[in-house]
């Protein structure tokens, strides 16, 4: 990037810190607009401006300088968002600030808020009560009373079937869905991710329950420094403990079966092919919401989230579609476009930022890492796993550690380099 550029994007950081630190003591009613959930509605007028003023006007915001690709054909999603994973420049936008029903890619500010609070191995037998209040018609990975999973267990449920049975699970065994909710939203707040209201901890559809592309984009980026995180998201298909049954012989026997991640980037589809680079990050789908997408991607050391909310094509895998088309966008625009804003970090960074030697708190930047890989997931990667039966490390192979930057929390800059995040390759 030329110097002349590189002061500009200083200084447009710079302002956001400040207008950040406004924000920070604005009413709330500023900060955050008025849901909108019609699926026939109009992006507000005004719109949040947390990560600077230009993402928080309707329509697309983008600047097309000399040398710059324009932006794909055939967007027909309400809000998106393409933004740089670690300096977390936004690069482009449309409607980043839009308020709208959020379906499952919530489960990414459950798992944020969780995470941390149990060791994988740990176990809990499931009671009736602990399924209570599971909405109709929800994704379910096959949950049984009575029968004993651990914390692992739960999460490959989360993420890769979006099991609202698995999540109801945790929630209990977190002292209920009310105060998983509280939590959920308290993290929010914490993210600067003033958007979002959580109302049920699934994303299952819920009055006055929303987020925003931008919103979503800011919980991934803090999901993905957790090595738990990055590991589940960018698993493929793993083995779940299925129901104790008898055999033949009167003996209490337990098998399992396989779940597939059902995010199309990962795990492919008829009209959808794995996306190079792909390593998470989560989709969600319902009434109010359509589709919705939020995903991460790597390409020669440079690593992008995008974020897709209701494209009104009515098309199968739409939104992955139009996710790959923005992702593509992106690596060729990347270092050629001047951002229109930025990823804020969250409030403990903003504080620590003017301290010397500052690191990153445990609950942003650590997260539960006790162990990577487990008997029966398969991470994403071009050659299969080998020697193990099935056993696969899903950070850390085929291309090694991306680490840009060491030490890295929120400064001036805003770099948050993602540890451990695998250098993707297609598939052959």
């Amino acid at each position: 990037m030329p110097a002349p550029q590189k002061t500009a994007v200083r200084s447009l950081l710079v302002t956001s810190a400040v207008l950040l630190s406004t924000a920070l003591t604005a009413p709330a009613a500023l900060a955050a607009p008025s849901p909108s959930t019609s699926p026939s509605a109009t992006p507000p007028a005004k719109m949040s401006t947390v990560g600077g003023p230009r993402l928080g006007r309707p329509g697309t915001q983008v600047n097309l300088a000399g040398g710059v690709p324009v932006l794909p054909k055939g967007l027909s999603a309400r809000s998106w968002i393409v933004a740089d994973a670690e300096s977390g420049e936004v690069l482009a936008a449309q409607n980043a600030h839009w308020r709208l029903a959020p379906a499952s890619t919530l489960k990414m500010l459950f798992a944020d808020t969780l995470l941390p609070k149990w060791p994988r191995s740990e176990k809990h037998t499931v009671v009736p009560s602990d399924l209570a209040g599971v909405g109709s018609g929800s994704s379910m990975v096959g949950i049984k009373e009575d029968e004993i999973y651990t914390v692992h267990d739960l999460w490959l449920g989360v993420f890769l079937r979006s099991g609202n049975d698995a999540v109801h699970v945790l929630s209990a065994m977190n002292g209920g869905v009310e105060n998983t909710v509280r939590q959920m939203n308290e993290h929010a707040e914490e993210l600067q991710a003033l958007d979002t209201h959580a109302v049920s901890p699934d994303g299952y559809d819920a009055p006055g329950q929303v987020s925003s592309a931008y919103d979503l984009t800011l919980i991934a980026r803090s999901g993905l420094q957790k090595k738990d995180f990055r590991e589940y998201c960018s698993t493929v298909r793993a083995k779940f403990p299925g129901e104790t049954k008898k055999n033949k012989k009167g003996k209490k026997v337990r098998g399992s079966f396989e779940i597939q991640n059902t995010n199309r980037l990962l795990a492919g589809a008829s009209d959808v092919p794995v996306y190079q680079g792909i390593a998470g990050v989560k989709n969600g789908n319902t009434t109010n919401a359509g589709a919705t997408f939020t995903g991460v991607a790597e390409r020669d050391g440079k690593v992008l989230l995008v974020t897709v909310m209701n494209p009104e094509k009515d098309e199968s895998n739409e939104v992955y579609k139009e996710t790959a088309k923005l992702f593509d966008w992106g690596f060729q625009a990347a270092g050629k476009v001047e951002p229109v804003g930025e990823l804020v970090p969250p409030k403990s960074a903003v504080k620590d930022a003017g301290r010397p030697g500052a690191s990153a708190s445990p609950g942003e930047a650590g997260g539960a890492a006790d162990g990577v890989g487990a008997a029966g997931s398969e991470p994403v990667a071009s050659a299969p796993a080998g020697g193990s039966g099935g056993m696969g490390v899903a950070l850390g192979i085929t291309g090694g550690v991306l680490v840009l930057l060491a030490g890295g929390v929120f400064l001036v800059n805003r770099r948050w380099p993602l540890p451990d995040l695998v250098r993707r390759r297609s598939r052959p």
